[in-house]
């Protein structure tokens, strides 16, 4: 059964990746990220993993990430079993403050240099809130630190212009009574969005620590201000009906 609570937390797992792992993962992305592969997943794309409704991805990217940034939605496998395993190792801590969770999307690989940053957004649960997978959470881990700016943050908020749907408790719908929802399309592609009080709380992780933010919790980046931040983000999804 979700609960909105999952949905607006926030969580960390220290040591969710050692020293070898980090190392490692750094090795492969190296390894992958040729110049021409570095320019093809930076300043030549043309996708993203974000999209608008009614938006191209080149609009969608303008409004998420203004100044470009590195991404990779598809990384080496020997990444993305590296990481997947270390989800699996993390799934009792996880479960103590997302229970519904089930499985881990796969990984992106996402780099941001100075001036880049990622705007302010919700994940959402998913375009229909009643079907299924759910979208719980997302997840980030820091391999590498700027050498100043880039701090991840999240934004609360208790403004009805954010919180606009009350679901009706139906015992087969998968969600706990008082499920409220997240007004669709709340990035800054939205002027109700942009206008919206919201509480920013920031933080800088250690490397190798995994950061849980709900999926209808606003958050971003800073602004890297000196050198390079590296990371790796997924999903947290709940399959079906936990009960």
């Amino acid at each position: 059964m979700i609960h909105i609570a999952e949905t607006v937390t926030t969580g960390s797992i220290e040591n969710f990746l050692d020293t070898e792992e980090r190392d490692l993962l750094s090795t492969s992305m190296r390894t992958f990220l040729t110049p021409d592969e570095r320019d093809r997943f930076g300043e030549r794309r043309t996708q993203s993993i974000h999209e608008i409704p009614g938006h191209s991805p080149e609009q969608a990217m303008a409004v998420y990430e203004p100044a470009g940034r590195v991404e990779i939605p598809k990384i080496p496998a020997e990444a993305e079993n590296l990481l997947q395993r270390a989800f699996d190792r993390a799934r009792p801590a996880l479960s103590r403050v997302m229970p519904s969770i089930t499985t881990c999307r796969p990984w992106t690989y996402v780099e941001y240099g100075p001036g880049q940053h990622i705007t302010s957004h919700l994940d959402g649960i998913a375009p229909d809130p009643l079907a299924w997978p759910r979208q719980i959470a997302g997840i980030s881990v820091v391999i590498s630190e700027a050498d100043a700016g880039g701090a991840f943050y999240v934004e609360s908020c208790s403004s009805d212009r954010l919180w606009n749907t009350r679901l009706d408790h139906n015992p087969g719908s998968g969600y706990a009574g008082g499920m409220w929802l997240a007004h669709d399309g709340a990035d800054h592609s939205a002027d109700w969005f942009a206008a919206t009080p919201r509480t920013r709380w920031s933080v800088h992780p250690a490397p190798g620590t995994a950061l849980l933010y709900g999926s209808q919790l606003a958050h971003g980046t800073e602004p890297v201000t000196s050198g390079r931040v590296a990371k790796f983000i997924s999903w947290l999804i709940a399959e079906k009906d936990q009960g």
